[in-house]
């Protein structure tokens, strides 16, 4: 079962993961110097930011996705 949830969400948990990365990046690199912004003021919330963003744009490519990949089989 684990893995047909892997094979069936890897879009989406793909997506995540680098929506989190990025977002952590984005906190570390631009981020926001006065610390009022409610986004980018910490890291966690950055990665939280990140992870949600990512994962919805993994889930909107999710379909192309698994139709690509049972056209190769």
């Amino acid at each position: 079962m684990g893995k047909t949830l892997i094979k069936r969400y890897w879009p989406t948990i793909v997506g995540a993961i680098i929506g989190a990365v990025g977002g952590y990046l984005y906190w570390r690199y631009v981020g926001c110097s006065a610390g009022t912004c409610p986004i980018t003021s910490s890291p966690i919330n950055s990665a939280l930011w990140g992870t949600v963003m990512g994962g919805l744009l993994g889930n909107i490519l999710q379909p192309i996705a698994l139709k690509k990949s049972e056209k190769d089989k």
